[in-house]
Parts: C-alpha cells; structure tokens; sequence
C-alpha cells in the first residue's frame, strides 16, 4: 500500500504555468469556473451559486490535502496568479496504487494546450512523487474535448459504461481512461 504525504506542498511547473495550492483568495475564480453551466456542463454535481458554497469547495480541497487524501492544484499562468483552473488527483486509491485525476478550466483558456500541459505535470507527480502504477480519468462520452486532452497524454480507453450514474432524473454513461506508469512518455 502506498503511503501518502502531501506536506510539505509542492508547486507544479511547466513551461508556462504554475499549479499552487487552492486558498480563500482564490474565492471569486473557483465561483466562476464551478458556477459557469458551460465549465461543468460534463460535471453532474450542482452549480455553485454563492461565494460560500465556492469557500466549501476550496475547504473540501484543503481537507483532502491536509488528511493525504487527495491534492489539487490552482492552474495559473506563470506571469498571473490569477487562477484559471483547477487539477488534481482527485480520488486516491492508496491500496491499488492508482488515483483518479480530474481538472477544469475556464472557457477562454480552451484550445491553448493549458490542460494538456497541466494534466502531464500532474501525471509526472502522480508516477515520479506519488509511485502510482496507475491513473485514470472519468468522464462524459460527450467530452471530446477532455478526451483529446487525455489522448494526448498517453491515456487509453479502458471502459464505456452504460447508464451507471443518476444525476437531476437522468441515467448517465461514463467512459473510463487509464495511464500505466510503465506507458507514460515524460
């Protein structure tokens, strides 16, 4: 079994970005992005409507680090602090060494490589930091978008599975991506 450790925090960087811990300060970006319809159109969970319901999700964030239960990074450009995104290893499955990575991003940073660069630097953590074996990425069969992102990083398609999710009256489909470490091309 692994053992995780999220302390000291580590910053991620890349080329053009910096991924630092989520704070309060953050507040106003996080209510953009998780109260945007078109940021969580593939994500069935509530919008957020109030700077509150956005300071729960920053805390949420806080106590899966604190508790080495999951870490997650604000995406920022190197040259503005301003959070654009959020990344992480969402769910840890420490027993079979494997993690679920999720992210988001705001619209207007669509189509400029953000993601694919912060899902590799997050992915480089998961393998070289955390000695994953494997990470996988759940998302709506309807996310093209997510899933070139994915593509793009060495992740195969594992599962499409059928009406496994019931959100606002609805069944919805999930399609599974995985990364073995031993596939993964730094």
């Amino acid at each position: 079994m692994l053992n995780i450790n999220f302390h000291p925090f580590q910053n991620l960087e890349t080329e053009r970005l910096l991924l630092r811990r989520l704070h309060e300060d953050d507040v106003n970006e996080v209510l953009e992005l998780r109260g945007n319809p078109e940021v969580m159109k593939y994500v069935p969970r509530p919008l957020a409507k109030t700077k509150e319901e956005a300071l729960a999700h920053i805390a949420l964030i806080e106590d899966k680090i604190v508790n080495n239960l999951g870490i997650n990074w604000a995406i920022t450009l190197k040259d503005n602090p301003k959070m654009i995104g959020i990344i992480g290893h969402y769910k840890i499955q420490p027993e079979n060494f494997r993690s679920e990575i999720g992210y988001m991003i705001l619209p207007q940073y669509n189509g400029k490589g953000i993601t694919t660069e912060a899902v590799k630097v997050a992915v480089e953590y998961g393998f070289d930091q955390l000695q994953l074996h494997s990470i996988e990425a759940i998302i709506d069969p309807e996310n093209s978008a997510s899933e070139k992102v994915l593509q793009k990083n060495g992740f195969v398609k594992e599962a499409h599975i059928l009406e496994n999710e019931f959100y606002e009256g609805k069944f919805l489909d999930t399609v599974i991506y995985s990364l073995l470490k031993r596939n993964f091309k730094n």
